[in-house]
């Protein structure tokens, strides 16, 4: 697979295409506005010269001449591979699925989803090539974080999880793990209950946030606590993949608990917003 298009130009999805495009890869990126679109090009080229300043790439400017930033969907025609990263909701994520069923003719093209916990059955099943419906799921920050989750659904087709390996491990140079279609898949089915737990302890007042994540880090070798890590991964995020796993299996662990709900509502949603757990200079 040559033709690679990412749907969605935002954290996700500009690490998507930036690894794609420094693996020799032909990349074309749609995002539903211009206003996105030049925010998404601003984001790669800050990302590549960050890259080439530290010796990891020759150039920025030679690998983003392998990346086109659009508007119209229409423009992943003839993609080979087509991976969705946009926000983390079910029903945006079953519509652009069926648009792309349509749209993407290339023969044999493969729609895969990014998501992180919405199962890719719901996705596949509205696509008249269920067979050739994935989920590759990457970890923020892409350029760095060496897994990718592969995750047929029932009716994927073991050629295509072959070739979606093969693009993973031998193009893109990342190592895969097989997943069951089920919420969460297995980093986020673990990871998600810890995280909400330091929430609740947080809430509960057993302990400052500070004092939570120095725990982690100090006395069980995290490379960083669970409440910064929420706040890197998002915490709007973090809600929605723990709502998905509580539609799924209707447990308690993974119920969001209020004081995530209250900080979404106020827009504190971590990193991206300058505030969440902790407060960052944007």
């Amino acid at each position: 697979m040559r033709n690679i298009g990412v749907v969605g130009c935002g954290l996700m999805g500009a690490g998507i295409a930036e690894v794609c495009a420094r693996a020799g890869l032909d990349v074309v990126v749609a995002e539903s506005s211009e206003a996105a679109a030049a925010a998404g090009r601003k984001r790669l080229t800050a990302s590549l010269q960050r890259a080439e300043a530290k010796g990891k790439i020759d150039s920025a400017a030679d690998v983003l001449t392998r990346i086109r930033v659009v508007t119209a969907l229409e423009d992943l025609a003839d993609r080979d591979l087509v991976i969705e990263a946009i926000v983390e909701d079910e029903d945006a994520k079953v519509a652009l699925f069926r648009r792309l069923d349509e749209i993407v003719t290339s023969p044999g093209a493969i729609l895969a989803s990014n998501t992180s916990s919405i199962p890719i059955m719901k996705l596949g099943v509205v696509t008249n090539r269920p067979q050739q419906v994935i989920g590759i799921h990457f970890f923020n920050p892409v350029p760095v974080l060496q897994l990718v989750e592969l995750v047929p659904s029932l009716l994927t087709a073991e050629e295509t999880t072959d070739r979606a390996r093969t693009f993973v491990e031998e193009q893109l140079g990342k190592q895969a793990i097989d997943c069951q279609d089920r919420a969460g898949f297995v980093v986020n089915a673990l990871l998600i209950p810890f995280v909400l737990s330091a929430i609740r302890m947080l809430e509960s007042g057993f302990a400052t946030a500070a004092d939570i994540d120095r725990g982690l880090v100090l006395g069980a070798a995290h490379p960083q606590g669970p409440l910064a890590l929420a706040d890197l991964i998002g915490l709007d995020t973090t809600k929605a993949v723990a709502e998905s796993l509580y539609e799924e299996f209707k447990e308690p662990l993974y119920a969001a608990p209020p004081l995530l709900n209250r900080m979404v509502d106020a827009g504190l949603l971590g990193r991206k917003a300058g505030r969440g757990f902790y407060t960052y200079d944007k």
